[in-house]
């Protein structure tokens, strides 16, 4: 039980420092090609990365890397429309919006995923959670929220943004815990549809939202390495989306975003020279805190949760398969995973942007 459940953490804490450092690679990168080389199609790259990502997870499936798992075709449709869907809201909520208020609805996100589960899943979340979550969200607030500016077309944008993410998110892992399949899995079947959905739409958005056509773009030498780098980086970007969501909860992966969103402002600083300000180091600094309080809390929790398994279950396991083995299972995408939220694959163009 102690080396499966090693494994399993061992498992947790790579698909969170993969999730770090390809979010943030690719922030970097797609920042270099819209703030430098003036590419802002924002929801079109966003379909190529999905593409990419496809034809990338089917060389995997033909090299038999994973294990193709079809299941309900209504659901996986559904929920790679809504992934689709919701990063063209958040993409037009910026559009809409200023950079201040579109950090809100960013941060508005976790408390929402919070009412949400509460509400429709009756997951509890302690005192102790609900206060390094708000220690977090003061924190990225202080940091990166510099405005407010209000308009009636933003806001009913943001609000439908932050729902559909939301719910893409909690439905991520539900769907792997439901069927039994694997993050690489459920990518693999929902990828053709979000890339679609962002392809068809993503021209018309781009144009509206920067008065550019995407196909008339002068496309360098640069521009088009770039343009394959991110393609790349997604690749790693949208798997660990995935994979995080498995294994830990949308809540969890909100809390890594805005970790995220720390690095990018340090990293913006210390290598691009970005503007950066005492209030910014403030917030960053007020922002770990509430991460570090937050992973003791969850830590302590399932210990908690651990050592209260009676004699009887106990003894049910020992005649049962072995728990190591089922953990294994869940490593190798066979078993149910744990609970995880979004963005929904999503790169987060919206960093460059700003």
């Amino acid at each position: 039980m102690g080396v499966g459940g090693e494994k399993f953490q061992l498992g947790t804490v790579g698909a969170l420092s993969l999730s770090v450092v390809s979010s943030v690679s690719i922030v970097i990168c797609n920042k270099a090609l819209m703030s430098s080389l003036g590419f802002n199609f924002a929801t079109t790259l966003t379909s190529w990365h999905l593409l990419v990502t496809f034809c990338s997870l089917h060389v995997a499936l033909w090299m038999k890397f994973f294990e193709h798992k079809p299941f309900d075709s209504r659901t996986v449709m559904g929920f790679g429309v809504l992934n689709g869907i919701s990063i063209g809201l958040l993409n037009l909520s910026l559009g809409f919006n200023s950079v201040g208020f579109y950090q809100m609805t960013k941060l508005a996100i976790i408390p929402c995923t919070v009412i949400l589960e509460t509400l429709f899943f009756r997951k509890k979340f302690s005192r102790s959670i609900q206060m390094s979550l708000s220690v977090l969200l003061l924190g990225v607030g202080v940091a990166t929220v510099t405005d407010l500016q209000l308009n009636a077309v933003g806001s009913i944008l943001s609000l439908l943004a932050i729902i559909t993410t939301c719910i893409a998110q909690i439905m991520t892992n539900t769907i792997q815990k439901k069927f039994k399949v694997s993050s690489t899995q459920l990518l693999y079947q929902s990828c053709p549809y979000q890339s679609l959905t962002l392809f068809l739409v993503g021209p018309f958005l781009d144009g509206f939202l920067t008065n550019q056509n995407v196909f008339a773009f002068n496309y360098t030498s640069q521009v088009v390495f770039f343009i394959v780098l991110s393609c790349l980086i997604s690749v790693s970007v949208n798997f660990s989306t995935f994979l995080v969501i498995g294994k830990t909860s949308p809540v969890t992966y909100q809390v890594l975003g805005h970790l995220k969103t720390c690095l990018v402002l340090t990293f913006g600083y210390v290598l691009l020279h970005d503007p950066f300000s005492w209030r910014n180091i403030l917030g960053i600094l007020i922002a770990v805190v509430g991460m570090v309080l937050y992973s003791y809390f969850c830590t302590v929790e399932t210990q908690q949760k651990n050592t209260e398994v009676s004699p009887q279950q106990v003894k049910e396991s020992e005649a049962a398969p072995l728990i190591s083995d089922s953990l294994s299972k869940v490593e190798n995408g066979g078993g149910v995973a744990d609970d995880e939220p979004l963005k929904v694959p999503m790169w987060s163009s919206k960093y460059s942007r700003e």
